[in-house]
Protein backbone atom coordinates (compact mmCIF):
# COMPACT_ATOMS: atom_id res chain seq x y z
CA UNK A 1 0.00 0.00 0.00
CA UNK A 2 2.62 2.54 1.00
CA UNK A 3 4.45 3.67 -2.10
CA UNK A 4 7.84 5.24 -1.49
CA UNK A 5 8.45 8.48 -3.34
CA UNK A 6 10.33 7.73 -6.54
CA UNK A 7 8.63 10.12 -8.94
CA UNK A 8 10.96 12.38 -10.94
CA UNK A 9 8.36 13.73 -13.38
CA UNK A 10 8.68 17.46 -14.03
CA UNK A 11 4.95 17.84 -14.75
CA UNK A 12 3.27 19.81 -11.94
CA UNK A 13 0.87 17.82 -9.80
CA UNK A 14 -1.25 20.97 -9.71
CA UNK A 15 -1.12 24.10 -11.82
CA UNK A 16 -3.64 26.91 -11.38
CA UNK A 17 -3.61 29.85 -13.79
CA UNK A 18 -5.51 33.08 -13.18
CA UNK A 19 -8.29 31.42 -11.16
CA UNK A 20 -11.11 33.76 -10.13
CA UNK A 21 -14.37 32.90 -8.40
CA UNK A 22 -17.39 35.20 -8.20
CA UNK A 23 -20.43 34.54 -6.02
CA UNK A 24 -22.86 37.18 -7.23
CA UNK A 25 -21.22 40.51 -6.44
CA UNK A 26 -18.61 38.91 -4.15
CA UNK A 27 -15.20 38.03 -5.55
CA UNK A 28 -14.09 35.19 -3.26
CA UNK A 29 -10.87 34.40 -5.17
CA UNK A 30 -9.05 36.76 -7.51
CA UNK A 31 -6.43 35.86 -10.12
CA UNK A 32 -5.04 32.97 -8.07
CA UNK A 33 -1.95 31.17 -9.39
CA UNK A 34 -0.04 28.23 -7.96
CA UNK A 35 2.27 25.49 -9.23
CA UNK A 36 2.91 22.42 -7.06
CA UNK A 37 5.50 19.85 -8.05
CA UNK A 38 5.61 16.14 -7.14
CA UNK A 39 6.67 15.51 -3.55
CA UNK A 40 6.09 19.04 -2.24
CA UNK A 41 4.50 19.83 1.12
CA UNK A 42 3.18 23.39 1.02
CA UNK A 43 0.79 25.58 2.95
CA UNK A 44 -2.08 27.96 2.20
CA UNK A 45 -2.89 30.38 5.00
CA UNK A 46 -4.85 33.58 5.60
CA UNK A 47 -7.35 35.13 8.01
CA UNK A 48 -10.89 33.77 8.37
CA UNK A 49 -12.90 34.42 5.21
CA UNK A 50 -9.79 34.90 3.07
CA UNK A 51 -10.97 32.37 0.45
CA UNK A 52 -8.78 29.39 1.35
CA UNK A 53 -11.48 26.71 1.41
CA UNK A 54 -12.97 28.18 -1.78
CA UNK A 55 -9.60 27.54 -3.45
CA UNK A 56 -9.72 23.90 -2.33
CA UNK A 57 -13.34 23.57 -3.48
CA UNK A 58 -12.32 24.86 -6.90
CA UNK A 59 -9.30 22.56 -7.20
CA UNK A 60 -11.31 19.49 -6.12
CA UNK A 61 -14.19 20.19 -8.50
CA UNK A 62 -16.90 21.27 -6.06
CA UNK A 63 -16.97 24.65 -7.81
CA UNK A 64 -16.11 25.63 -11.37
CA UNK A 65 -14.04 28.85 -11.58
CA UNK A 66 -15.56 31.95 -13.08
CA UNK A 67 -12.23 32.54 -14.82
CA UNK A 68 -8.92 30.72 -15.14
CA UNK A 69 -7.68 27.18 -15.61
CA UNK A 70 -6.82 24.26 -13.34
CA UNK A 71 -4.59 21.35 -14.38
CA UNK A 72 -4.09 18.12 -12.41
CA UNK A 73 -1.02 16.19 -13.56
CA UNK A 74 -1.22 18.13 -16.83
CA UNK A 75 -4.93 17.42 -17.45
CA UNK A 76 -7.47 20.30 -17.43
CA UNK A 77 -10.34 19.95 -14.96
CA UNK A 78 -12.79 22.33 -16.66
CA UNK A 79 -16.31 20.93 -16.42
CA UNK A 80 -15.31 17.88 -14.39
CA UNK A 81 -17.38 16.71 -11.40
CA UNK A 82 -15.56 16.01 -8.11
CA UNK A 83 -15.41 12.23 -8.68
CA UNK A 84 -13.69 12.80 -12.03
CA UNK A 85 -11.18 15.14 -10.38
CA UNK A 86 -10.56 12.40 -7.81
CA UNK A 87 -9.86 9.98 -10.65
CA UNK A 88 -7.16 12.39 -11.90
CA UNK A 89 -5.35 12.01 -8.57
CA UNK A 90 -6.81 14.46 -6.03
CA UNK A 91 -8.09 13.59 -2.55
CA UNK A 92 -9.05 15.89 0.29
CA UNK A 93 -10.17 16.20 3.87
CA UNK A 94 -12.50 18.84 5.26
CA UNK A 95 -12.35 21.44 8.00
CA UNK A 96 -15.40 19.80 9.57
CA UNK A 97 -14.76 16.05 9.55
CA UNK A 98 -16.94 14.27 7.01
CA UNK A 99 -17.15 10.55 7.71
CA UNK A 100 -19.96 8.10 7.10
CA UNK A 101 -20.96 7.61 10.72
CA UNK A 102 -23.46 4.82 10.04
CA UNK A 103 -20.79 2.73 8.32
CA UNK A 104 -17.93 0.93 10.02
CA UNK A 105 -14.39 2.29 9.97
CA UNK A 106 -13.43 -0.48 7.54
CA UNK A 107 -16.32 0.36 5.21
CA UNK A 108 -15.38 4.05 5.29
CA UNK A 109 -12.06 3.06 3.76
CA UNK A 110 -13.55 0.57 1.31
CA UNK A 111 -16.21 2.89 -0.08
CA UNK A 112 -13.63 5.56 -0.90
CA UNK A 113 -12.42 3.28 -3.70
CA UNK A 114 -15.78 3.22 -5.49
CA UNK A 115 -14.48 5.17 -8.49
CA UNK A 116 -11.94 2.44 -9.30
CA UNK A 117 -13.97 -0.70 -8.63
CA UNK A 118 -13.17 -2.33 -11.95
CA UNK A 119 -16.59 -3.93 -12.34
CA UNK A 120 -20.05 -2.71 -13.35
CA UNK A 121 -23.65 -2.96 -12.20
CA UNK A 122 -24.31 -6.42 -13.65
CA UNK A 123 -21.14 -7.85 -12.10
CA UNK A 124 -22.42 -6.72 -8.68
CA UNK A 125 -25.85 -8.25 -9.33
CA UNK A 126 -24.42 -11.57 -10.51
CA UNK A 127 -21.64 -11.53 -7.90
CA UNK A 128 -19.41 -13.32 -10.38
CA UNK A 129 -15.70 -14.07 -10.20
CA UNK A 130 -14.66 -10.58 -11.29
CA UNK A 131 -16.83 -9.00 -8.59
CA UNK A 132 -15.58 -11.30 -5.83
CA UNK A 133 -11.93 -10.92 -6.77
CA UNK A 134 -12.07 -7.12 -6.86
CA UNK A 135 -14.00 -6.90 -3.59
CA UNK A 136 -11.43 -9.14 -1.91
CA UNK A 137 -8.62 -6.88 -3.18
CA UNK A 138 -10.39 -3.76 -1.91
CA UNK A 139 -11.01 -5.32 1.51
CA UNK A 140 -7.38 -6.46 1.82
CA UNK A 141 -6.07 -3.03 0.88
CA UNK A 142 -8.44 -1.31 3.31
CA UNK A 143 -7.29 -3.58 6.15
CA UNK A 144 -3.66 -2.90 5.28
CA UNK A 145 -4.29 0.84 5.37
CA UNK A 146 -6.01 0.56 8.75
CA UNK A 147 -3.02 -1.34 10.08
CA UNK A 148 -0.59 1.26 8.72
CA UNK A 149 -2.54 4.01 10.50
CA UNK A 150 -2.96 1.96 13.71
CA UNK A 151 -6.74 1.88 13.23
CA UNK A 152 -7.26 -1.85 12.72
CA UNK A 153 -8.62 -2.34 16.25
CA UNK A 154 -11.45 0.05 15.33
CA UNK A 155 -12.30 -1.72 12.04
CA UNK A 156 -15.84 -2.71 13.08
CA UNK A 157 -16.52 0.42 15.13
CA UNK A 158 -18.58 3.38 13.94
CA UNK A 159 -16.58 6.62 13.47
CA UNK A 160 -18.98 8.64 15.65
CA UNK A 161 -17.86 6.55 18.63
CA UNK A 162 -14.16 7.34 18.16
CA UNK A 163 -12.16 10.18 19.77
CA UNK A 164 -11.96 13.31 17.64
CA UNK A 165 -8.25 12.90 16.91
CA UNK A 166 -8.83 9.32 15.75
CA UNK A 167 -11.64 10.46 13.47
CA UNK A 168 -9.27 12.97 11.91
CA UNK A 169 -6.70 10.22 11.33
CA UNK A 170 -9.39 8.03 9.74
CA UNK A 171 -10.42 10.84 7.39
CA UNK A 172 -6.83 11.20 6.19
CA UNK A 173 -6.49 7.43 5.79
CA UNK A 174 -9.69 7.36 3.75
CA UNK A 175 -8.36 10.11 1.49
CA UNK A 176 -5.16 8.15 0.89
CA UNK A 177 -7.11 5.01 -0.02
CA UNK A 178 -7.88 6.54 -3.42
CA UNK A 179 -4.13 6.61 -4.26
CA UNK A 180 -3.94 10.38 -4.79
CA UNK A 181 -0.99 12.25 -6.21
CA UNK A 182 -2.24 15.42 -4.47
CA UNK A 183 -3.65 15.39 -0.94
CA UNK A 184 -5.54 18.51 0.17
CA UNK A 185 -5.76 18.90 3.94
CA UNK A 186 -8.28 21.55 5.02
CA UNK A 187 -7.40 22.60 8.59
CA UNK A 188 -6.47 19.10 9.82
CA UNK A 189 -5.60 20.45 13.29
CA UNK A 190 -9.03 22.08 13.79
CA UNK A 191 -10.56 20.97 17.09
CA UNK A 192 -7.50 19.01 18.21
CA UNK A 193 -5.87 19.42 21.62
CA UNK A 194 -2.15 20.16 21.92
CA UNK A 195 -1.19 16.48 22.22
CA UNK A 196 -3.25 15.57 19.14
CA UNK A 197 -1.71 18.47 17.21
CA UNK A 198 1.77 17.09 17.89
CA UNK A 199 0.60 13.66 16.74
CA UNK A 200 -0.84 15.25 13.60
CA UNK A 201 2.48 16.91 12.77
CA UNK A 202 4.23 13.54 13.08
CA UNK A 203 1.52 11.87 10.98
CA UNK A 204 1.63 14.40 8.13
CA UNK A 205 5.44 14.30 8.06
CA UNK A 206 5.37 10.49 7.96
CA UNK A 207 2.79 10.47 5.14
CA UNK A 208 4.92 12.90 3.16
CA UNK A 209 8.05 10.82 3.66
CA UNK A 210 6.37 7.47 3.00
CA UNK A 211 3.73 7.91 0.31
CA UNK A 212 4.15 9.09 -3.26
CA UNK A 213 1.94 12.13 -2.69
CA UNK A 214 2.20 15.91 -2.68
CA UNK A 215 0.47 17.65 0.22
CA UNK A 216 -1.17 21.07 0.21
CA UNK A 217 -2.62 22.16 3.52
CA UNK A 218 -4.76 24.94 4.92
CA UNK A 219 -4.08 25.51 8.59
CA UNK A 220 -4.72 28.17 11.26
CA UNK A 221 -2.23 26.61 13.68
CA UNK A 222 0.87 28.50 12.61
CA UNK A 223 3.20 26.12 14.43
CA UNK A 224 1.90 23.26 12.24
CA UNK A 225 2.40 25.19 9.00
CA UNK A 226 5.79 26.61 9.95
CA UNK A 227 7.13 23.22 11.04
CA UNK A 228 5.86 21.17 8.10
CA UNK A 229 5.74 23.36 5.00
CA UNK A 230 8.71 24.37 2.86
CA UNK A 231 6.69 26.99 0.98
CA UNK A 232 3.63 28.95 2.10
CA UNK A 233 1.14 31.03 0.15
CA UNK A 234 -0.92 33.69 1.95
CA UNK A 235 -4.23 35.09 0.73
CA UNK A 236 -6.52 37.78 2.12
CA UNK A 237 -9.90 38.78 0.69
CA UNK A 238 -9.27 36.31 -2.12
CA UNK A 239 -6.00 37.88 -3.24
CA UNK A 240 -2.45 36.58 -2.84
CA UNK A 241 -0.52 38.91 -0.53
CA UNK A 242 2.66 36.90 0.06
CA UNK A 243 4.46 33.65 -0.70
CA UNK A 244 7.77 32.20 0.38
CA UNK A 245 9.45 30.00 2.96
CA UNK A 246 8.36 30.04 6.64
CA UNK A 247 10.92 32.67 7.69
CA UNK A 248 9.91 34.99 4.85
CA UNK A 249 6.22 34.60 5.67
CA UNK A 250 6.70 35.01 9.41
CA UNK A 251 8.31 38.42 8.92
CA UNK A 252 6.33 39.66 5.92
CA UNK A 253 4.68 43.05 6.64
CA UNK A 254 1.55 42.26 4.58
CA UNK A 255 1.04 39.00 6.49
CA UNK A 256 1.48 40.69 9.86
CA UNK A 257 -0.98 43.38 8.79
CA UNK A 258 -3.57 40.84 7.59
CA UNK A 259 -3.48 38.91 10.86
CA UNK A 260 -2.80 41.62 13.43
CA UNK A 261 -3.54 44.99 11.81
CA UNK A 262 -1.31 47.78 10.54
CA UNK A 263 -0.50 49.03 14.04
CA UNK A 264 1.48 45.84 14.71
CA UNK A 265 3.89 46.15 11.78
Amino acid sequence: MAQLQTQTDTTPVLEVRGMTQQFGGLRAVSNFNVRLMPGELTGLIGPNGAGKTTVFNLVSGFYQPTEGQIFINGSPTAGLKPHRVTALGVARTFQNIRLWNDMTVLDNIRVAQHYQLGYGFFHSILRNKRYKQREAEIAAEAEELLEIFDLKRFAQEFPKNLPYGTQRKLEIARALSSHPKLLLLDEPAAGLNSADVKDLIRLVRWIHETFDVSIWMIEHHMDVVMELCSQIKVIDFGETIAEGNPDEIRNHPAVISAYLGDDNI
